[in-house]
């Protein structure tokens, strides 16, 4: 894997309680292989890694990367 593939990472901001956020694997087969709960105020850094090839959100978050800004939203019913 290249040192680029390393040096991609994402900080994530829940802004209010219980935003979710899940590391999805590499390979044929995209499986959950991490999850984590952020209430608002908490701040997770996280990285992509040979293990890593996505990362799902859910949840009101502020999610800043190199490429920019984006705010995610909670599921409206």
């Amino acid at each position: 894997m290249d040192e680029k593939t390393f040096k991609d990472y994402l900080v994530i901001k829940a802004m209010e309680d219980s935003v979710n956020v899940i590391g999805l694997t590499r390979g044929s087969d995209t499986k959950f292989h991490h999850s984590e709960k952020l209430d608002a105020g908490e701040v997770m850094i996280a990285q992509f890694t040979e293990h890593t090839s996505a990362i799902k959100i859910r949840g009101n978050a502020k999610i800043y990367t190199p490429y920019g800004e984006i705010e995610s939203e909670s599921k409206r019913g």
